[in-house]
């Protein structure tokens, strides 16, 4: 234990020590939030109003709670995997440079080198994935705020949850990486592409037949389904406060992917936090 601890202490300090690792990690929340705010708020906010058909107008401080959930459920759900993967290019940058001889070498056995590896990227991740989480709440405080104390607690479970998903998926595909070429590959493809296979990006509802069934079997999209019912589903019932019908709102929650249906029989809150947490396992 106590060379495992120290392990994942000179994994963290190497990490922090690595400004452009860290700083790449700390931005890209950032800016994904800015050009959420920027460019697609406007855009959300029209496809709620179009969504909701009712004649009664609804408080712009609810559609705002409802845009800013979607903002931050999108952010959260990409970061988590994004900045995974930024943490644990650790272990590619050893491999790189031959450090990981270094420590081969010595007495440690192989198994507790690799779990030093995915601990000690873990909890950097956590850390700046809950900073990024600290973030968007507040910004939610500034634009609607709707959630309760359990809401808050969920949203924090699911990041810790998509985060250990996370890292997870990187350890492996990390293993495959063997040159600076690849590492920056796999860095610009998970950042560019995860974000749409996993819903974020584009309600995995919009998408034709087979390519929403093939996303099904992926366990980032349940991921970002826990993550978009804690930050939605709060303020999406406020609209039961002003007569919206209860089958308008269940659309809502069907077309952004707070309900997801395997081949028609809809998966519960529960079997979403069993699918995420056997695939880490």
């Amino acid at each position: 234990m106590k060379t495992l601890r120290l392990l994942v202490e000179r994994n963290i300090k190497l990490f922090f020590k690595d400004k452009g690792l860290f700083l790449t990690s700390l931005i890209t929340p950032l800016i994904i939030l800015a050009l959420y705010v920027t460019f697609l708020a406007n855009i959300y906010e029209q496809s709620f109003i179009n969504s909701i058909h009712t004649d009664i107008e609804i408080p712009n401080k609810l559609i705002n709670g409802l845009v800013g959930g979607q903002l931050i459920s999108s952010i959260l759900s990409v970061s988590c995997i994004t900045v995974s993967f930024c943490t644990n290019f650790l272990f590619v940058q050893d491999k790189l440079t031959n450090n990981i001889k270094d420590i081969i070498i010595t007495p440690v056995k192989k198994n507790i080198v690799s779990l030093s590896y995915y601990i000690s990227s873990y909890i950097t991740s956590l850390i700046i994935c809950l900073a990024a989480t600290l973030v968007c709440l507040i910004y939610i405080c500034i634009i609607g705020w709707f959630y309760s104390f359990t809401d808050v607690l969920l949203i924090i479970l699911d990041v810790i949850l998509t985060v250990s998903l996370g890292t997870a998926i990187s350890s492996i595909v990390n293993i495959f990486i063997k040159s600076q070429g690849q590492l920056s590959a796999v860095g610009t493809i998970v950042s560019s592409g995860y974000g749409f296979i996993c819903g974020a990006y584009m309600p995995i509802s919009t998408f034709n037949d087979t390519l929403q069934k093939i996303l099904l079997f992926l366990p980032g999209t349940y991921a970002t389904s826990l993550i978009r019912n804690h930050s939605m589903s709060t303020p999406i019932n406020e609209l039961l406060k002003y007569n919206v019908d209860v089958d308008s709102i269940k659309i809502l929650k069907d077309s952004f992917d707070l309900n997801i249906y395997f081949y028609d029989n809809k998966v519960s809150i529960l079997m979403m936090y069993l699918i995420v947490i056997i695939s880490t396992i």
